[in-house]
């Protein structure tokens, strides 16, 4: 929970809400891994993966949710079955390049196991996506996501911006007038 919440919190709130939402239409249903169908989805990917950690295979307690493509407004990365896969808390932290951006779930899982166990986890990971059926998204589909979700992003910051704004000139105006 955040201590502190800014513009861009509520922001990335609306991008995960709006790439949840395409995620579900893809899927054809609801995907709420808290509760329900979706919770049940949840807890039988986590078997598949003998409830280990998708890249290093080690047996935790509590496993993430690990989206492959991340699930922002960079890569649109969306909320579906086919796009999680359990992940331990140490690798659930995506690797960055030299240009200090997050690198995509194949160079993650390189930088965390020998050349064996990477072909053998990719390919596992691989056919977790083909088995939930995760959207192959054209070019012209992505680029569409990418520009509805800077648009949903940016739309959002605009309004808090503006509704501090009236609230400033209502409070110097109207209450404080007095």
């Amino acid at each position: 929970m955040a201590i502190y919440n800014t513009g861009s919190d509520s922001a990335n709130t609306n991008v995960r809400a709006f790439l949840t939402t395409i995620g579900e239409h893809y899927y054809g249903a609801r995907f709420d891994t808290s509760s329900g169908k979706g919770k049940q989805t949840w807890k039988e990917i986590q078997e598949k993966f003998n409830n280990s950690c998708a890249y290093c295979n080690s047996k935790v307690q509590k496993l993430t949710i690990e989206h492959l493509i991340m699930f922002n407004r960079t890569e649109c990365g969306l909320h579906h079955p086919g796009n999680i896969v359990p992940c331990c808390k140490e690798c659930n932290k995506r690797s960055r390049n030299k240009d200090k951006q997050y690198v995509d779930w194949e160079t993650h899982l390189r930088s965390l196991c020998s050349q064996d166990k990477f072909n053998q986890r990719k390919e596992k990971i691989k056919k977790h996506m083909e088995e939930y059926g995760y959207p192959n998204l054209s070019s012209d589909e992505f680029h569409a996501l990418k520009a509805i979700t800077h648009h949903l992003y940016e739309s959002t910051k605009n309004e808090l911006d503006k509704s501090v704004n009236l609230f400033k000139s209502i409070d110097a105006n109207i209450v404080n007038k007095s």
